[in-house]
């Protein structure tokens, strides 16, 4: 960590000194600008963190050089306030080396699709929807609905919104996989638990130029929204269906209240599908032993599992449990997601080698 460290901090002083050539046109000096303010937080960090490891061994050195009674309590009261502090540093300054995530600020393009179960997959889609609303109301982030596919007893074939809110790619990308309920169904009626699966899927937000679509890739297609019926009824044709020619997908928008409206809602989604199957090939190529994005539904396929009967929520990529299913339910899904990013931030420190240069 301490090599890195230095090298960080040479780099930030060659950059202050080039800043100081007179010759520099604007746009590199811009540049190297940005550069240096990225990396000042880090700077400041590390100069504390230096500073209270300084004072830290001076105290030491005083326990055992002096021989004043009060200053010797002193110097044992500076090491007892400095060596959790050095701790938090360390790890502070840990989190900050660990590589970023350039879309972690990105709003999110957010999907759920009922999995194995029938009807009962569909009600835990609808669930896992209400579950994702309340936490992203709790962030104080916004959500809007792009497109759902519901069915007659309350639940979602298919939902898929956006979450608006600085970092919420960076909270929500850890939700991605598929989920697995187990309870009694409402019409069960011998009252026998059955197993039901939600596929999530979590994508970043990707502007236009990030991701060019060619018209004669896709086909677009119009027709009427379904509504309630009387008056809700559409007159005109505004819903859209996108067919993206090379992959095979299709996207469809209807909860707009403009043809123009939809074909953008669509032409979002699609292209976020996009980046991150692009986004996915290059994380594989790199960590081959990474997760995949999501699975195909299968029961045997889970990265969490919602226990009715036992009031238990189990994540099993880290084998953290929560007993009160209820709250989880209700949006508190953070304990999970912070032990996540906790894990992720120590996997890609092991992989950057930062634990072997102490």
């Amino acid at each position: 960590m301490l090599d890195k460290l230095k090298a960080i901090e040479e780099r930030f002083e060659q950059l202050g000194d080039e800043l100081l050539d007179v010759t520099l046109n604007y746009q590199r000096a811009a540049e190297i600008n940005k550069e240096r303010v990225d990396l000042e937080p880090l700077i400041i960090k590390a100069r504390e963190y230096r500073q209270a490891v300084k004072s830290f061994e001076e105290a030491k050195a005083l326990i055992i050089s002096e021989n004043d009674a009060e200053m010797i309590a002193l110097a044992k009261a500076d090491v007892d306030d400095l060596s959790p502090r050095i701790e938090i540093l360390e790890k502070e300054i840990r989190g900050m080396l660990v590589p970023k995530d350039p879309r972690d600020d990105r709003n999110v393009i957010f999907e759920i699709r009922a999995g194995a179960g029938g009807d009962e997959a569909a009600i835990f889609a609808a669930d896992l929807f209400r579950m994702y609303t309340r936490y992203v109301e709790g962030k104080r982030w916004k959500i809007e609905l792009m497109s759902e596919s519901a069915i007659g007893v309350g639940g979602f074939k298919e939902v898929i919104f956006e979450v608006k809110g600085k970092g919420a790619y960076s909270k929500l990308k850890y939700e991605s996989g598929v989920h697995r309920v187990q309870r009694v169904p409402t019409t069960e009626s011998q009252g026998r638990i059955h197993t039901s699966t939600a596929t999530v899927t979590v994508l970043a937000e990707v502007d236009d130029v990030e991701v060019d679509i060619p018209e004669t890739d896709i086909t677009i297609e119009v027709y009427r929204s379904s509504g309630a019926g009387g008056q809700n009824v559409q007159k005109n044709s505004t819903a859209v269906r996108l067919y993206h020619k090379p992959t095979g997908m299709i996207v469809t928008c209807q909860d707009e209240r403009s043809q123009l409206q939809n074909k953008l809602r669509a032409l979002s989604i699609l292209r976020a599908r996009l980046y991150e199957i692009e986004e996915q090939k290059r994380r594989t190529e790199l960590e081959a032993d990474r997760r995949s994005q999501v699975g195909s539904g299968d029961r045997s396929e889970k990265i969490r599992t919602y226990n009715y009967p036992q009031n238990r929520v189990t994540d099993h990529r880290i084998g953290y449990s929560s007993y009160n299913l209820p709250a989880v339910m209700d949006g508190a899904v953070d304990q999970f997601i912070d032990q996540l990013s906790t894990q992720d931030e120590a996997d890609k420190l092991a992989s950057t080698g930062t634990d072997d240069d102490e």
